[in-house]
């Protein structure tokens, strides 16, 4: 493991503009050209800009092999427990990854880079991984929108399976997701075809950061806070929510300039009419605090 100390501060910013260059570049591809992983390589290196990236790519393109010679090893006909079989024997048995169930809301279970490192994270940091070494066979395997817990669904010629990724991708029947479902959202909660629906690459990638971002809320740390939305926008410029939650923790640090300019960059994306007006007039408020 790198020691910051002595680290390179011109290689460390460079890491930084590399990975600023990617993300950014992802709002301008198709969602289903973005290569997940190696985006959320580029999210982590904020967080350790003295550490190339080179390695966990490496890592990953083993994860990717490891997988196809255990399928091709199995000898078995492709099916949907095959698949499923041959990523877990690789990301759970060969390489060690597991759930952090002891110290969840470490901020390292969402930083890909220390989640590579110490064999632990979050569930969709996990998924991530997942969806790597499944796609990278040329697999269907998609997050879905599930709340609370973030699962994989592995398709293929009409047959469907649904994972968890933080347990050693198990196998979710409709008794372990009712399951879920309350302990997530109460036990009047019920499912719901929607949580099933696959989501994009980039919603995968904000939901990754948005773990960051409320952890940093809940610790009193609104300036780290405010830097996990504004990654965020690096990858979605055009998501109108993201420039009103940003702009919010800027009141909160009295940040009132960028609160401004993020509430007018709310505004002019926002289509909802209710929140358009509640942006306007604060904008309207802290205009007047700020003459």
């Amino acid at each position: 493991m790198t020691d910051p100390s002595n680290a390179d501060p011109g290689a460390a910013a460079a890491n930084i503009a590399a990975a600023r260059t990617r993300l950014e570049a992802l709002s301008t591809v198709a969602d289903a050209e973005i290569d997940l992983a190696d985006a959320a390589l580029a999210l982590a290196c904020f967080d350790r800009p003295e550490v190339a990236p080179e390695r966990y790519r490496e890592h990953l393109a083993l994860l990717a092999r490891d997988v196809a010679d255990r399928f091709a090893e199995a000898g078995t006909s492709d099916t949907i427990d095959g698949r499923c079989a041959s990523i877990n024997e690789i990301l759970y048995v060969q390489e060690g990854y597991r759930g952090d169930d002891a110290t969840y809301d470490d901020l390292q279970n969402a930083n890909l880079m220390r989640v590579i490192d110490r064999r632990r994270g979050l569930p969709v940091a996990l998924g991530i991984l997942y969806i790597h070494a499944g796609r990278a066979q040329g697999w269907q395997v998609d997050g879905i929108a599930f709340p609370g817990h973030f699962l994989v669904r592995i398709d293929r010629e009409g047959e469907r399976a649904i994972v968890d990724p933080f347990h050693r991708g198990r196998p979710c029947d409709a008794a372990e997701l009712r399951r879920l479902i309350k302990t997530a959202a109460g036990n009047d909660a019920e499912l719901s075809p929607e949580f099933f629906e696959p989501v994009g690459n980039v919603d995968i990638l904000l939901r990754l950061q948005n773990n960051m971002k409320i952890r940093h809320i809940r610790m009193g740390e609104l300036a780290k806070a405010a830097e996990m939305v504004e990654r965020m926008l690096l990858i979605a410029p055009a998501r109108a929510e993201l420039w009103r939650d940003v702009a919010m923790i800027h009141v909160r640090l009295d940040n009132l300039r960028r609160a401004v300019d993020s509430l007018e960059r709310h505004i002019a994306l926002e289509t909802r009419d209710s929140l358009k007006h509640q942006s306007a007039r604060l904008l309207q408020e802290l205009r007047a605090r700020l003459n």
